[in-house]
């Protein structure tokens, strides 16, 4: 559902300034969360790179740089929360070999609401013009009722005899404020707490926390990768452990924390979107050794060229294991390898009826193939393709191909992806007549994100040396507030 969404996201906002190495660099997320006593609340971590900031001498002879920090927490037009502070980094005796970061973490009550926040950064040593940043979200923790809190990826922690205002269940969490896994990194830890599991159960009843790292594309558990714990029913249930990244491919996942009850039926779930890089991983083939391919669909296929395309076609729809099969395996596979892998990837999607599954799929993909084919490739390999095999028709697709200012473009707009509501694609190409038009921007997690869309959208105007199409236009449609914004905003 989307509000659990809205409260387990970890969003990291990236507030650097790529295009300058000595420019700020600080990134922010948070979490949410409700104490039995005080109520509902946010809790913010702000890390500023070390490297990146301005530091003067002090009295002492040390050096030290100095943050100014603006939050604004609104409603509408209502402003909830108001801090404005100064965050020191520590001291040091040379800035010449600075590797480290320091971390600022605050605790917001607030009331049950809709919220935006607004974060105002800047080098207090440093003429630059400060940053903003602007979010939204939603705190939905009613009293008495059984909720799962956010998720919170925790880099180290520590067990504490005196906690603070800042200590959760007896440690002390140094957050991970990304929700990007690098090959570095092989370890996920994360905290949760499980609000009221009593009202649905009885006080003191019996009950299981399940936690699971799942495939974005498909849903399915990650093989090795499920946790499942008895617990008894309290007003707050801790939820904290962690998983090895060592053998997870490269890819999109969902971490998912569950509440079951005794017969094994789900009661409420909270998920947080992730991503892992593992490039030096190769798919284990002994994992498909064991299908047997007598009498099925496969034997059929024979030519090693043609199942190779086959399993090709499969890529917008496979899961990161399955796309490392096709990256690192089908290359060099033979044919019974090949036809073993295809039929074990359709019996997981329909285990009665594989064959009439990949039936209905390669409909799909002609279908795809004819609309979206380019002078280079398959309609499938295309980004239009492959969004609309792996997500379905999109429920609205404006076609705009003759704006004066733009380039060629679409935007398909999807009532329902997932868990997330109300998404959307914008498409573009510089080359109409080419047919390929690449993903510019989408809000879907996991796809290609990008603030500045509109601006790359209008390039076709003010980049007119590397724009090969006719721009003799008269009409000026606004360049803010026009027809691609309008149509990203109310979909048609």
């Amino acid at each position: 559902m989307k509000k659990s969404l809205l409260i387990s996201a970890l969003l990291a906002l990236s507030l650097a300034t790529p295009s300058k190495a000595a420019g700020l660099r600080a990134f922010m997320s948070y979490t949410t969360f409700c104490s039995p006593d005080a109520g509902p609340f946010i809790e913010t971590y702000l890390s500023v790179l070390g490297s990146s900031v301005c530091y003067i001498q002090k009295d002492n002879g040390k050096f030290q740089a100095s943050i100014l920090v603006t939050m604004l927490f609104k409603q509408n037009d209502t402003i909830r929360d108001f801090r404005k502070y100064e965050l020191f980094s520590p001291e040091v005796d040379d800035t010449a070999a600075i590797n480290f970061s320091f971390l600022d973490q605050q605790r917001v009550p607030l009331p049950n609401g809709k919220y935006d926040l607004e974060l105002t950064i800047a080098d207090k040593n440093r003429e630059m013009k400060p940053f903003e940043v602007k979010d939204n979200f939603e705190l939905d923790y009613p009293a008495g009722v059984a909720k799962i809190s956010g998720v919170q990826l925790i880099e180290s922690f520590t067990k504490v005899e005196k906690p603070d205002v800042l200590t959760k269940s007896g440690y002390d969490f140094i957050p991970f404020l990304d929700n990007y896994f690098p090959a570095a990194v092989n370890k996920l830890t994360f905290y949760a707490e499980i609000y009221n599991i009593g009202k649905l159960l009885g006080t003191d009843d019996k009950f299981a926390v399940a936690a699971s790292i799942e495939s974005f594309e498909t849903g399915k558990v990650v093989r090795d990768n499920f946790r499942l714990k008895r617990e008894t029913a309290k007003p707050v249930n801790v939820v904290f452990s962690e998983f090895d990244l060592t053998n997870l491919p490269s890819g999109n996942y969902s971490l998912v924390i569950a509440a079951r009850d005794k017969e094994n039926k789900e009661l409420m779930r909270n998920t947080l979107f992730f991503q892992r890089s593992n490039p030096a991983l190769t798919f284990n083939t002994a994992d498909i050794a064991a299908v047997n391919i007598t009498n099925s669909f496969v034997a059929q296929y024979n030519n090693v060229d043609t199942l190779r395309e086959f399993i090709r076609m499969t890529f917008p729809i496979s899961s990161s294991g399955e796309k490392l099969f096709i990256r690192t395996q089908l290359p060099i596979a033979s044919i019974e390898t090949m036809q073993k892998y295809f039929l074990a990837f359709w019996q997981s999607r329909n285990a009665l009826n594989p064959a009439g599954e990949w039936q209905k799929y390669y409909l799909q993909v002609l279908a795809v193939n004819n609309e979206f084919k380019t002078p280079t490739k398959q309609g499938y390999e295309s980004d239009r393709g492959r969004v609309y095999l792996q997500y379905g028709p999109p429920n609205t697709r404006v076609q705009e191909y003759n704006e004066p200012r733009t380039f060629p473009y679409e935007i398909w707009h999807y009532y329902q992806v997932g868990n997330q509501s109300n998404r959307r694609f914008v498409f573009y190409t510089r080359e109409y007549a080419a047919n390929d038009f690449e993903i510019l921007h989408s809000d879907v997690y996991g796809e290609t994100y990008n603030s500045r869309w509109e601006i790359e959208l209008h390039k076709r105007d003010t980049d007119r040396n590397n724009n090969p199409m006719d721009l003799d236009r008269t009409s000026e449609p606004d360049y803010y507030g026009g027809r691609t914004q309008d149509y990203y905003d109310i979909p048609r």
